[in-house]
């Protein structure tokens, strides 16, 4: 096993001191769990970035390993490589006690987590460190943020790329540079604890309902394939039989009740269950154990998923810019003081610019930043290396910022700079490159012209907020439904069965979903991407969101939008990919509403449990 090269020169950073665990993975494909770790590197690091230890190897995973032509890794070159189960208690040892390190560290991480599983252990590491996610909070001046331009930007040579050892010596100077520029500006480290879970299982193929939701069981009815079906209390048939030969038949079976449940299934109608209690709420029909049973011997063919596009509704660009959740909850409307793209002059002064504001009310900030949009700048919730400008609000000369950004020199304003902005310099005083990213206003939409690459659409808010907030999704279709449960993809359900969607941590203050929108089911009409706040917190507590979205891993964000809910809301539509024609869209929404998740998730069709 080749050792890695010398080791980087480290400053003195006594509020970044850390032991490390730099890792890199060569994998068999994108999907852990399902996919293998082929190819290995560590390095570790003391706090003062002194080289504690070094490991690297092939692997072999006991399967195709996938794309040689990305890799160089074939059947023959790993055939005599040693199994994870072989040096899982090296691996184990070199990442214990340490803050583990990679770029785009989730992959990397729940690829480990996966291979430990594998031999009935768990990873041991209880923090993570992400340097994608920590140069998105630094901004630095480079195109895009994929290893390679981190490295040459960093000073860093990268030798051969793909190849573990070598990306894991590159990642230790991108660290070294990560870390210099976060002092700088006076950044938290977006340390992640974790896992967020110990029970990572080897990947399992999960077959969601093939049909679609045909509605209730009408009395002396048939069971239509699709029904969604709930079973409370005891059956003389074992529970797992029931289910099993249930879903063999095409039901959909749930764990709850809602208003879209077809039919729930009791010996004892009148056991006061949660369920019972909520299907005559919903008006949910009833059937006892030896009816449903006759009934399951003839269930009746349903309407397969994806078989046809469905009936669309119809939406002029101007419709579908103002097109509202769904109905059945009947959501309230926003409430904001701030000003919008139809109530202020866009002159575009300020385009290519990125605009911090603070201090204010809450309603002066949210106008404040609003009003930057407007003239064509994007409105920064951190300090990073791509602020131009900084709008002081009264109460904003105490922030605990302004000492770093006039150490910086960056052009300071008050809120009257805003109606009539000064030029920018021919060059910006910290040598920024201008945001080429669209900017956003609520209600704005962009072509997504590249839909072969995944879509990224990350939410990013403050470092200072005194909530949690957790982002989540709805894949739904034309009647602005999921079709099925596993189209909520949210915390505990981070991923969509067949991998089309995905939530990824990357940060504590930040979280992100990807849709691979070429392989999105027909009936999936769009995309919604929504933040809720943790218990009786509200927006006011967060403050902005900023979202981005990018195409691929890495690559320069191609649109940014920043969001503001007024004070009382608790969850907020953030942005929606939807089907337009042939092709897909992405929309700024910014809607807020004073209801929690649950009740968000119910008005789309999502059974939660009570």
């Amino acid at each position: 096993m080749a050792l890695l090269s010398s080791s980087p020169k480290w400053s003195t950073l006594p509020d970044y001191a850390y032991d490390w665990a730099l890792v890199d993975v060569e994998t068999s494909g994108l999907r852990p769990g399902r996919d293998r770790v082929l190819s290995l590197a560590i390095l570790t690091l003391d706090a003062q970035g002194n080289r504690t230890g070094e490991f690297s190897t092939l692997l072999n995973p006991g399967c195709d390993p996938g794309p040689a032509h990305i890799h160089g890794l074939t059947s023959d070159r790993l055939a005599g490589a040693p199994t994870f189960e072989d040096i899982a208690p090296q691996v184990g040892a070199l990442l214990s006690s340490r803050v583990l390190v990679a770029h785009n560290a989730q992959f990397d991480y729940d690829f480990l987590a996966h291979e430990f599983a594998h031999v009935r252990s768990w990873v041991p590491v209880s923090r993570r460190l992400c340097t994608l996610a920590l140069n998105r909070l630094v901004g630095p001046a480079t195109p895009d943020l994929k290893l390679g331009t981190l490295a040459a930007h960093y000073g860093v040579r990268q030798e051969k790329a793909h190849d573990a050892r070598d990306d894991v010596r590159v990642l230790s100077g991108v660290l070294r540079g990560s870390l210099g520029a976060a002092e700088q500006l006076g950044l938290s480290l977006p340390l992640l604890d974790c896992p967020p879970r110990q029970d990572y299982k080897p990947y399992v193929p999960k077959t969601p309902c093939a049909y679609r939701n045909p509605g209730r069981l009408e009395s002396g009815g048939a069971l239509v394939q699709g029904m969604k079906v709930a079973i409370t209390g005891d059956t003389q048939v074992a529970r797992e039989e029931l289910v099993a030969r249930s879903a063999t038949a095409g039901l959909n079976m749930m764990t709850s009740v809602s208003g879209l449940t077809s039919v729930v299934v009791t010996n004892d109608p009148g056991a006061g269950t949660a369920k019972l209690n909520r299907a005559a709420d919903e008006g949910v029909p009833l059937v006892d154990e030896p009816t449903y049973l006759r009934l399951l011997e003839s269930v009746q063919p349903g309407q397969a998923k994806g078989t046809a596009r469905p009936r669309r509704v119809a939406q002029t660009p101007a419709s579908a810019a103002t097109a509202q959740p769904a109905p059945t909850q009947n959501l309230p409307a926003q409430r904001t003081a701030a000003p919008t793209a139809s109530t202020v002059t866009a002159d575009q002064s300020l385009t290519g610019r990125r605009v911090l504001v603070l201090g204010g009310t809450h309603d002066q900030a949210v106008g404040a930043r609003a009003r930057a949009v407007v003239l064509g700048a994007s409105a920064a919730v951190n300090l990073s290396a791509g602020v131009t400008d900084v709008v002081v609000l009264p109460g904003g000369e105490t922030d605990r910022r302004m000492t770093r950004i006039t150490a910086l020199g960056l052009r300071v304003h008050d809120a009257d700079w805003l109606l009539a902005p000064a030029p920018a310099p021919t060059k910006s005083t910290a040598g920024n490159q201008p945001d080429s990213a669209a900017v956003l206003v609520r209600g704005a939409v962009i072509d997504l012209s590249e839909t072969g690459t995944p879509w990224t659409v990350a939410a990013t808010w403050r470092q200072q907020a005194d909530c949690d907030v957790d982002v989540v999704a709805f894949a739904v279709d034309a009647r602005e439904q999921v079709p099925g449960d596993e189209d909520f993809v949210f915390y505990s359900a981070p991923e969509h069965p067949d991998g089309t969607v995905r939530l990824t941590t990357d940060g504590p203050t930040e979280q992100a979903v990807t849709a691979d929108l070429e392989r999105l089911p027909l009936e999936t009409h769009r995309v919604v991407i929504a933040a809720a706040t943790d218990g009786v917190a509200t927006f006011s507590d967060v403050g902005a969101i900023e979202i981005t979205a990018t195409c691929a891993i890495g690559a320069a964000p191609a649109a940014r939008a920043t969001l503001d809910a007024a004070t009382t809301e608790r969850t907020m539509i953030l942005a929606e990919l939807y089907r337009r024609g042939e092709g897909w869209r992405l929309r700024a929404v910014g809607q807020g509403y004073e209801h929690g998740l649950a009740d968000l998730a119910r008005g789309y069709g999502v059974d939660v449990a009570e």
